[in-house]
């Protein structure tokens, strides 16, 4: 809503109407077009319509300034007028005066009469306007969901390119209208769409098909319905090798799908899941299918078959590359799957073997969140724990030590302490106190 503006009846200018009329109120109400001189202007209407309700349910809208009380800054539905001329929704104004207020809250004059006068021709114009407003939006509701019943109805009968097209003009409406996904779900639309899913399924008709699916509420049977063999092996598919909003979608369907449970080994396992969501990660041109892509990994590495496929394809190095530049959200991520990564053996080797491994993690203790801090910490500990005299020697080289020295300073839960002064002796071992301190590159004030 706009910042409250003195709202004297004089001279105020209106944009109403689609056509983008300009009109000062006095005209308005002359004219009838903001309801003056003769009721509520709403064809067809009979019932008197609840501000209140139409206030709350049109909260998104773009308010004239005039209709806002400059106290509380929400549209009146009681406007009353002082002596000075300004106007104000009546329980604000006299919630005002309670507290001992004497004066004009917008003027600071002191009031002469501390009479409140009703604005009846505001109040109309409120009414009316909302009204226009109200009606025009059920109107608009009704036609998306008709529109939304009609699609539904005639994806039962297409085929081919007019099915595309159907699917299209349903995944529009189901996106741009939150009212128009309880009506596909309601008049069978999730089973209806999934029902378009096989292994014959172009990728025209599955992309279009998992558009809609992901911005709808899916119960128990559809996600049931929809982990069959044949359903699952077309969505990997298309995370292969369709547009990128495509790969996105095909993700959070899986996504959705997994929930707290997996959608069977042979599944979540498969080689080409995996390759399709590094793919997807490693495209630094979209940041959505980023997130999109480590989000998915993050959850099916919780089951051990996927962590001993995901090293044997080679996730690590590409995941520890990526670390420099992924924002906080996705970092965590990230350094969470290599984390999981590092509790099976091949994992550890990997990170161990990949050169950027210590230096890419130990810039992350202490410079994001706790959490970044922990998961790094786990991190360098496996891979230092398993190579002491190599890993170690790389490890203060890159400034671990400072870093480590900083987390058992600071206000970092004791198990993060704890762990900071097991990894700080492991990497001090092969030094002497002087060397190593030396080599610690430590201020003064550390040392």
């Amino acid at each position: 809503m706009p910042m409250y503006q003195p709202n004297i009846l004089r001279n105020v200018r209106l944009d109403v109407g689609a056509g983008g009329q300009v009109l000062d109120l006095e005209t308005a109400i002359k004219d009838g077009i903001l309801g003056g001189g003769g009721g509520l202007v709403c064809a067809g209407v009979t019932e008197k319509l609840d501000l209140k309700k139409m206030i709350e349910e049109l909260e998104s809208i773009e308010v004239p300034s005039v209709f806002i009380c400059p106290i509380s800054l929400d549209p009146m539905q009681d406007p009353v007028t002082l002596c000075t001329g300004q106007t104000y929704e009546r329980s604000n104004i006299l919630k005002w005066f309670s507290l001992g207020h004497c004066t004009c809250p917008t003027t600071m004059q002191e009031l002469w009469d501390d009479t409140v006068t009703p604005n009846r021709t505001l109040q109309q114009l409120i009414y009316s306007w909302f009204s226009q407003k109200y009606m025009a939006m059920k109107k608009r509701s009704e036609d998306v969901l008709g529109r939304a019943t009609e699609l539904l109805d005639s994806l039962k009968k297409v085929k081919g390119q007019a099915r595309v097209q159907t699917l299209k003009e349903l995944r529009n409406v189901v996106v741009a209208h939150s009212m128009a996904k309880k009506t596909v779900m309601d008049k069978g639309g999730v089973a209806l769409v999934s029902s378009l899913l096989g292994p014959f399924t172009t990728h025209a008709v599955g992309a279009e098909a998992i558009g809609i699916l992901v911005n709808l509420e899916l119960d128990l049977p559809s996600k049931a319905n929809l982990r069959q063999p044949a359903k699952i092996s077309l969505v990997v598919d298309m995370l292969n090798e369709g547009s990128i909003e495509t790969k996105i979608n095909c993700t959070k369907l899986i996504e959705m799908l997994i929930g707290r449970k997996d959608l069977g080994s042979e599944n979540v396992s498969s080689l080409s899941l995996l390759a399709g969501l590094l793919r997807l990660v490693k495209d630094k041109r979209h940041p959505n299918g980023v997130l999109a892509g480590l989000g998915l990994l993050n959850t099916i590495c919780l089951d051990e078959s996927v962590r001993n496929s995901a090293v044997s394809i080679g996730a690590v190095r590409p995941l520890v590359e990526l670390l420099p530049g992924l924002n906080n959200e996705c970092l965590e991520l990230a350094l969470h799957i290599l984390e999981v990564l590092s509790t099976i053996p091949e994992g550890k080797l990997a990170l161990k073997d990949c050169a950027n491994t210590i230096p890419n993690v130990v810039k992350f203790l202490m410079s994001k969140s706790e959490s970044c801090t922990q998961l790094a910490l786990s991190i360098l500990w496996a891979v230092c724990n398993l190579a002491p005299e190599e890993c170690a020697a790389l490890a203060v080289e890159a400034g671990l030590a400072a870093k480590l020295l900083l987390v058992i300073q600071s206000g970092c839960n004791p198990v993060l302490k704890q762990r900071s002064v097991e990894l700080l002796k492991l990497c001090s071992l092969n030094y002497t106190t002087t060397i190593f301190i030396s080599k610690c590159k430590l201020s003064r004030t550390i040392q």
